[in-house]
């Protein structure tokens, strides 16, 4: 029959006082390790044996000596307070937010230049707190939100949501930057304009993509025509594998660009143009359910992910 200890009466405090004199031999000692007094533990010893039908210990010279049921009792009864241990540590790290599982979203450039950093930086100080991202537009994002497969995403409000259904924090601007082949032919002009990357291929989004619709409302403005030839494509990694192998050029976000065209991503095969400084996407923001509570883990992301965005703040108007 299952819990049938339990059901004759077994109790938590016996089972401690029970590991406490195999630790210490002694029936006094084991009761002040559980601040109890002596005749106390007696007491509840007597009771212990009573339950489980067999004596626990015998009397010696220099104490007390566990029978072999009592051994095996004790033996089992520290697995269970050590496993009683564990699940309250466990518990104190997810309601403290130590632990857990945390689900962000993001479009591009606010991944590499918010996300990446708090990534690193969790990795240090709570590495228990496991984290998903998905990296997509703000249009997936809001129906993974809706979901309920993510905690909250950075991004933009897409049309059709309601805004009374969500909670928002705006961030700021998106700029945008032209990329191409770090040994591309306009790599050789001293200078350069907007005008010049449009003898060539671009990469971009598909029609109704919020950074196409930026780069071609960016073009219009400045009186130039759209780029003849255009491969579309809503994946970053096959945008950034066509620009390393041929003439193309592509607009990505900023801070996207800046990574890749590092010396440690892409073997440094990537370079930004120096053109359209002032391209940018409308402003991005924090985005999550206003009625949906956020866990403990949650919060202290969503905490780590403001700090860092004041200290961009606070370095670009240094800058």
């Amino acid at each position: 029959m299952r819990d049938e200890l339990i059901r004759r009466g077994l109790r938590l405090p016996q089972l401690r006082l029970l590991v406490a004199l195999r630790e210490t031999g002694q029936v006094s000692a084991a009761a002040a390790q559980v601040a109890m007094t002596q005749p106390a533990a007696s007491r509840l010893l007597a009771d212990l044996e009573r339950t489980v039908g067999a004596p626990l210990y015998e009397r010696n010279a220099r104490g007390v000596t566990l029978t072999p049921a009592g051994l095996a009792l004790a033996g089992k009864a520290r697995e269970v307070l050590h496993g009683l241990d564990e699940v309250q540590h466990e518990i104190t790290a997810l309601t403290s937010g130590e632990r857990g599982t945390v689900r962000i979203g993001s479009v591009t450039g606010p991944a590499v230049e918010l996300i990446l950093p708090v990534i690193r930086e969790l990795r240090v100080t709570f590495p228990e707190i496991e984290l998903s991202v998905l990296v997509d537009t703000s249009d997936k994002l809001g129906d993974a939100l809706f979901a309920g497969d993510l905690d909250f995403y950075i991004g933009r409000i897409p049309d059709g949501m309601s805004p009374s259904a969500i909670a928002l924090e705006e961030i700021g601007p998106e700029p945008v930057s032209l990329i191409a082949r770090l040994d591309h032919p306009l790599s050789r002009r001293d200078t350069l304009s907007v005008a010049d990357c449009l003898a060539y291929d671009w990469v971009m989004q598909p029609e109704g993509g919020l950074l196409r619709r930026t780069a071609e409302g960016y073009l219009l403005r400045n009186g130039l025509r759209p780029p003849e030839r255009i491969l579309s494509t809503s994946s970053l990694l096959l945008t950034l594998a066509i620009i390393s192998e041929t003439n193309a050029i592509a607009p990505i976000a900023r801070a996207a660009a800046e990574f890749y065209a590092s010396q440690s991503a892409f073997g440094g095969r990537i370079r930004r143009l120096d053109v359209a400084g002032d391209m940018s996407v409308i402003p991005y923001s924090l985005i999550s359910l206003r009625d949906v509570e956020a866990t403990p883990a949650a919060r202290r992301v969503l905490n780590l992910l403001r700090e860092k965005t004041r200290q961009i703040s606070a370095s670009t108007v240094a800058t």
